[in-house]
Formats: C-alpha cells, sequence, structure tokens
C-alpha cells in the first residue's frame, strides 16, 4: 500500500501494473494457500502453473473504501517441503474513482503455509503451557473485525482466541495474556490468569518493547482511556445505527464513564485503571484557588511503597455536592450533566520509599454549563468536592470548593 509515492521514473499517469517475482521454498510438504487482494487484474503464477487470473471490481463507489479495505481470494496448491518454486503476482490496478494525477496502490500477496486445526493448535497449546514454567498468550483483534471505516458487530476476539486462553490459563495458572487491540474487547477468562496487559497496536517495534515489560526493565505505565465491559450487552450506549439517516443521540452527555457510573452493573475495569511493577500510597491532597479559566490548583501528595522505582498517573475528578440556592441541598443526581467527571491528571515518577507531588490545575470551565437563554457558559454556584485517586473507581483523596457565592453568570440550582 503506497500513497503519493512510486520508483522513480514512474508517476501515476504512466503507471500500468506492478509485478512481483520471487522463489518460495516451504518448509513443510501439502496445500500451501495464496491469497491475492486488490482491485483490479491479477495473474498469480507458482512453480509455472497459474493459479489465479481474475478481475475485481469494487462494489462500493466510494473509493476510499476500496483502497483501504481491498477484496481477497485464496488459492490452494500442493507443494514439497525443501523444493523451490518461482511465485509470480501481475497487477494491474483499477483506478475509478481516482485522479489519475493521485499514486496510489494497494494490494497484496499472501502465503500460509499448511497448519493444523484449531482445536489441534489448542491442544498443542496447551501442552506446552503444562510444561512451561510461565505462559505467555498474544490475543488480538484483526482489520477484518477492527478498523475506522467500519463498526465492529460485537466485542469478542474473534476465532477461538477465548477457548485458548481458557484452556492454557488451565494448564498453567501462570499465565500472561496479552490484548493487542484498539478499542475494548470481551475477556472471560480475566479472572482465570495471572495478569493480563493491553499493547494497543504498538506497531513495529511491539516485540522489543513488549520483551522489556514483561521482563521488568520497563513498567507498563498506561491506563485505560476507555471503559471495559464484562459483556457487550452490560454497556450502557449500544444503538448506533442510524434510523432513516437519523441517529438520535437521547444519552446526551452520558456516555463512557459516565454513562457507566449511572447504571448498576459495573464494569470488568474502569476508566483510568492500570496497574504497574509498584504501588502507591496517597498520603494528602491540598486545593489553592486560581484565577481566570483556572479554578484551581490541586496539589497530590503520593510515596512510592514498593522497592522499585515507579511511574504514576494522578486522576483529579470533579464532584457536585450541593446548591444551597432555596435553603435546601440538591442532590448530586439532580444536577445537569455526570455526577462526577475528570477535569485533570499529572503522571509523576519516585523511587522507593520516595514522596512526590503531583500538580493538577482545575479549568473552570469543569463547573460550567451552556445556557441556551443567554447563549454563553455559566458558573453553577454550589460547593463540589475534587477527588484524586487512580482511576474512576479508586479515589483516595478529596478537597472542598466552595462556589456558593453568585458572581454575574452564575447559575444556582435549587428545589
Amino acid at each position: 500500500m503506497t500513497v503519493g509515492s512510486l520508483p522513480a521514473g514512474v508517476d501515476a499517469a504512466r503507471l500500468h501494473s506492478v509485478e512481483i517475482t520471487g522463489t518460495l521454498t516451504p518448509d513443510r510438504t501439502g496445500a500451501h494457500t495464496f491469497g491475492v487482494t486488490g482491485y483490479g487484474e491479477a495473474t498469480l503464477l507458482v512453480a509455472g502453473r497459474t493459479i489465479c487470473s481474475l478481475t475485481r471490481i469494487p462494489d462500493s463507489e466510494d473509493p476510499f473504501l476500496a483502497f483501504t479495505d481491498p477484496a481477497e481470494q485464496r488459492h490452494t496448491l500442493d507443494l514439497t517441503a525443501g523444493v523451490t518454486v518461482t511465485v509470480s503476482l501481475l497487477y494491474v490496478p483499477f483506478a475509478k474513482g481516482f485522479d489519475d494525477n493521485i499514486a496510489a496502490l494497494s494490494f497484496g500477496l499472501g502465503h500460509r503455509p499448511p497448519t493444523a486445526s484449531g482445536a489441534e493448535l489448542i491442544e498443542e497449546a496447551a501442552a506446552l503451557a503444562a510444561a512451561a514454567d510461565v505462559a505467555i498468550v498474544v490475543v488480538a483483534t484483526t482489520e477484518e473485525v477492527e478498523s475506522e471505516g467500519f463498526d465492529r458487530t460485537d466485542l469478542k476476539l474473534p476465532g477461538h482466541q477465548d477457548e485458548l486462553v481458557s484452556r492454557v490459563a488451565a494448564a498453567n495458572p501462570r499465565t500472561v495474556v496479552i490484548v493487542n487491540a484498539g478499542s475494548p474487547v470481551e475477556m472471560p477468562w480475566r479472572d482465570e490468569v495471572a495478569a493480563v496487559m493491553l499493547c494497543w497496536f504498538p506497531g513495529q517495534e511491539a516485540g522489543h518493547a513488549l520483551a522489556d515489560v514483561l521482563l521488568g526493565a520497563e513498567e507498563p505505565g498506561g491506563r485505560l482511556p476507555t471503559t471495559w465491559p464484562a459483556a457487550t450487552a452490560d454497556c450502557p450506549v449500544l444503538d448506533t445505527k442510524p434510523v432513516d439517516g437519523v441517529l438520535s443521540y437521547d444519552e446526551g452527555v452520558f456516555i463512557g464513564y459516565r454513562a457507566w457510573a449511572r447504571q448498576e452493573t459495573p464494569p470488568a475495569y474502569w476508566f483510568g485503571h492500570g496497574l504497574g511493577y509498584t504501588s502507591w500510597s496517597y498520603e494528602q491532597a491540598e486545593f489553592t484557588p486560581g484565577d481566570g479559566d483556572i479554578l484551581g490548583i490541586l496539589r497530590v501528595h503520593v510515596r512510592n511503597t514498593r522497592e522499585r522505582a515507579g511511574r504514576e498517573v494522578v486522576q483529579v475528578y470533579l464532584e457536585a455536592r450541593a446548591c444551597p440556592e432555596g435553603g435546601e441541598a440538591v442532590a448530586v443526581a439532580e444536577r445537569p450533566g455526570p455526577a462526577r467527571r475528570l477535569v485533570g491528571l499529572a503522571t509523576v515518577e519516585a523511587g522507593p520509599g520516595r514522596a512526590v507531588t503531583a500538580e493538577i490545575p482545575v479549568p473552570r470551565r469543569a463547573t460550567r454549563i451552556w445556557d441556551t437563554d443567554l447563549g454563553d457558559w455559566c458558573t453553577l454556584a454550589g460547593r463540589y468536592r475534587l477527588r484524586a485517586g487512580r482511576s474512576f473507581a479508586d479515589l483516595r483523596l478529596e478537597a472542598e470548593v466552595d462556589l456558593t457565592g453568585k458572581p454575574d453568570g452564575q447559575v444556582g440550582i435549587a428545589k
């Protein structure tokens, strides 16, 4: 796949075809699978035999989809281990929808050797795990189920990966699962394994980074930017399909952790959750009022309580306590918007036993709502609580903020 770059001496208007040639020496005898992707004309020769000669035209009028999600055809051929064969793919791209001056190519040639069945591979993995000190299983989504170009139909890992993890964990309780996905997935086996780590499509340095973290040279320092459900059905917002071209956002601002906080079913992992190789005690929180666009600064004192250096992400959430307008306190749930929201965070590092202070500016915007009558942002007068901790659900310190006065442009909420 390439955009804007072609070999020297070839421009987009002159490009007619591309040919890939080489040799393949199979390491096993049996039915080998060859896959060809791309829209246009493709001719594939293996060992002098034409095993693919076809023309594919995009189903969609959208050239972007044709470019990013090219169709694939697969073909099999019996080959003998150790016998080298020639491989040649001649590809003539289909340019429908593209300007002649845009240098763009999207096609592929793939190969898969003979493999055992899924059940046989899982049996092999379980046997290997039983004989190992530690088992490491990498599971993943693929471009076939997760993409920016289409919605997912569910949150399950594709194929038999859930069964694979459960079988390996049953064979070895010291199983570490690496989840290579770009968004939440169901993990029904999460309580069966010793550890779970998310690696978020890390790219070509994935192997080196993963080895460093697993072996302790580096610490997993990330925190969840999303809330992860135990099951898809638990998600508070699922209906995202337009009807007659219209999608109604009935949930308003209650999405993500804000929506989860309003329902009884808890998620598997809350927004902000994440573990490292040390632990932290939260010792003190101090709030200093600010001015202008800054409501104030929250200083949070934390201490590394383990025997190795570590990194902590201190998160600050704002809660409305009550609005005294009219002489009667108003419950948090009756205020417009979510009862608790993230308003800031800071990362700190400290050696073993050392304390450090995180300073988190709190924006004044966090106490405001949009007034449609005034056509402006207005502060909600009342008492607030700033809560600091490790995630939305793990809050350890708090500090009070009093906005009970009503300067011009502020709004009081009362029964």
